[in-house]
C-alpha cells in the first residue's frame, strides 16, 4: 500500500464519503461545510470559478498546499459525482448507500515506472444522427464525410458541437510550440479521451502539469474571453478545455495507468 490523499472537488455536501484520506474541496457560492477546504483565500481565481469549475479549486491547491505535500505520496484528484473506484468493483452497482466501500482509499502495488493515473476512456463518436445536425452542422458542411464515418467523429469534432465551433482550435493555436502540433493531432485522430480532469500523481509531476495547464488557459483568456461565454456547455470552457488538455499531456509526458472511475448520485 502506497500513502494517497484524495481531494474532492464539489459544490454540495458529500456525507457518503467518509475515508480518512479523502478532503474536500469548495467550489460553491454558499458557506463551505465544517472541514472543507475552501479555495477563496491566499492565491486564487475564485472570481472565474463559473468558468473554471473544478479548476478554480485545481489552481488554489496547486499555489497554495502542493508544497506542503510528500514528494513520496500520491495525490489524486476526483469531483462531486464521479469517483475513482476499485478494480474489483468495475461490475458492482454502486450507489451513495455503498460507495464508501467501493472508493479507492489506496495506491495498489504498480509497475515501477509508472508515474500517473487517469481516467479510463470514453469514446465520443457515438453522437445521434439528428443531435449531429443541429449541433455540428458548420463541421458537417465542411467535411461531410464525418457524418457517415465514425472514426472522423473525433475529439474536436465532438468539442465544436459542445463547446463552440473552433474554440478548441483557436485555444490550440496559441499553445506553446513543443505542444501546439502534437496536441492538433491528438485531438482531431481520436475518437476517445480520458475524462473528468481526474488524475492520480505525485507532487513534482502534479507541479509540472499545473504550471503547463494554468499557462496555456490563461493566455485563452486573451482569445476567448468571459463575455461571449453563455450557456452550461460554453460558459465551463476553460473546464473543458483543460479536460482534453489533460488525457493528452498525461499521456505525453508520463508512464500512465488508467483506472475504472463511476458517476455516483
Amino acid at each position: 500500500m502506497k500513502n494517497l490523499k484524495i481531494y474532492c472537488v464539489t459544490n454540495k455536501k458529500l456525507d457518503f464519503v467518509s475515508k480518512s484520506n479523502y478532503f474536500f474541496g469548495w467550489v460553491g457560492e454558499e458557506p463551505a461545510p465544517k472541514d472543507y477546504l475552501t479555495c477563496n483565500t491566499q492565491d486564487n481565481i475564485f472570481i472565474k470559478e463559473k468558468f473554471y469549475s473544478e479548476l478554480t479549486f485545481h489552481y488554489w491547491y496547486w499555489k497554495n498546499q502542493l508544497k506542503n505535500e510528500n514528494d513520496t505520496d500520491w495525490i489524486g484528484f476526483c469531483q462531486k459525482r464521479r469517483f475513482w473506484i476499485k478494480n474489483e468493483a468495475k461490475e458492482k452497482n454502486i450507489n451513495t448507500n455503498n460507495a464508501n466501500e467501493f472508493l479507492v482509499d489506496k495506491v495498489e502495488e504498480l509497475p515501477k515506472n509508472v508515474e500517473s493515473i487517469i481516467c479510463e476512456p470514453i469514446r465520443v463518436n457515438n453522437v445521434k444522427k439528428m443531435k449531429m445536425i443541429k449541433r455540428g452542422i458548420k463541421s458537417l458542411i465542411r467535411n461531410p464525410s464525418i457524418f457517415f464515418d465514425t472514426s472522423r467523429q473525433s475529439i474536436k469534432f465532438h468539442f465544436d458541437m459542445h463547446h463552440g465551433y473552433k474554440n478548441l482550435e483557436k485555444a490550440i493555436s496559441i499553445m506553446s510550440e513543443k505542444d501546439r502540433s502534437e496536441f492538433l493531432h491528438y485531438v482531431e485522430n481520436n475518437i476517445s479521451y480520458n475524462p473528468h480532469i481526474m488524475v492520480i500523481s505525485k507532487k513534482k509531476i502534479l507541479n509540472e502539469w499545473f504550471s503547463s495547464l494554468f499557462e496555456w488557459l490563461f493566455k485563452c483568456e486573451n482569445i476567448h474571453g468571459f463575455d461571449k461565454l453563455k450557456g452550461y456547455d460554453t460558459q465551463r470552457l476553460y473546464a473543458f478545455l483543460g479536460e482534453r488538455y489533460l488525457s493528452y499531456w498525461f499521456k505525453k509526458y508520463t508512464v500512465y495507468k488508467e483506472n475504472h472511475w463511476r458517476l455516483i448520485e
